[in-house]
């Protein structure tokens, strides 16, 4: 496995293994690596033969006071796990690499960045898009792998590739969770012990509200108003950011005739904030 610290290095082995005929795999992160990026990067090799693995803790999608300093920084187990699946190469910059210079150039997807996340994170998603759309230049992959628990922005970079015609497949893995439902995430380390145990309410509440919809018990309103007294119930140390019911093509509010319906959450506890989501198809 190469472990590239340079653009002009990873560039490099990259275009060796395209020469060699490879097909091109990208798994984006900011290490801190998890079950659920692993389970990206065994994605990424059951359908491509070289993949590589960027790890880049991105001071652009962080706002001010949010936690990039304390954000995890894992690098040496991350780089073993990547080794262990047969990562080809990684992709791990210092920032000065990413950003030699002040950048006068921003990513930005309108509408679809502006609710959930966006709304209270204002500029996290132009960091994202402008440091995704870096890295797809730099890495040039086939196809490029995201996971569902942060939908909203899978949602963004998919359309940034198309609206940019950036030539790459982005594809979407399932969420991965703990045997409590939590989805993983590598803020879940910076859980005290009361708020961890509080924790799972989050997938509760939206099993909940994803059954009144799938069912067709209740309208999005009612699915709503039934996760936000389980989560306010159940984990009275967490601080609902946001819980909407959207459409998941355009994350508007969805309406009660909605074939699918996106029920998404963000929750601050006192040293985290822990998004997960559902996709709900209604029958």
């Amino acid at each position: 496995m190469k472990v590239g610290r340079t653009i002009s290095a990873i560039r490099s082995v990259i275009a060796q293994g395209r020469a060699d005929g490879k097909s091109i795999g990208f798994v984006p992160t900011m290490g801190a690596l998890h079950a659920g990026h692993l389970s990206l990067i065994r994605a990424a090799r059951a359908e491509c033969d070289f993949v590589v693995v960027s790890i880049f803790v991105n001071p652009t999608q962080f706002g001010p006071g949010a936690d990039y300093a304390s954000y995890p920084r894992t690098e040496e187990t991350d780089l073993a796990a990547c080794e262990s699946l047969d990562v080809a190469a990684v992709f791990a910059p210092p920032v000065e690499e990413m950003y030699p210079r002040p950048g006068l150039t921003t990513v930005s997807v309108d509408s679809l960045g502006d609710g959930l996340c966006g709304a209270s994170r204002e500029g996290h998603f132009d960091g994202v898009c402008t440091v995704v759309a870096k890295l797809l230049n730099i890495v040039g992959p086939d196809k490029a792998w995201f996971g569902m628990k942060d939908f909203q922005q899978a949602a963004i970079i998919k359309r940034m590739v198309a609206d940019l015609n950036i030539p790459v497949t982005i594809e979407l893995c399932p969420t991965v969770r703990e045997s409590d439902g939590l989805a993983l995430s590598s803020r879940n380390a910076r859980l005290d012990e009361q708020s961890r145990s509080q924790a799972p309410a989050i997938y509760q509440a939206l099993q909940a509200g994803s059954d009144i919809l799938s069912k067709r018990k209740g309208s999005p309103a009612d699915a709503l108003t039934k996760a936000r007294l389980i989560i306010e119930t159940a984990a009275p140390l967490g601080k609902i950011d946001y819980l909407v019911a959207v459409d998941p093509n355009t994350l508007q509010d969805a309406s009660a005739t909605s074939s699918e319906i996106l029920l998404a959450a963000a929750v601050e506890f006192p040293n985290a904030r822990l998004i997960d989501n559902i996709l709900v198809k209604r029958r």
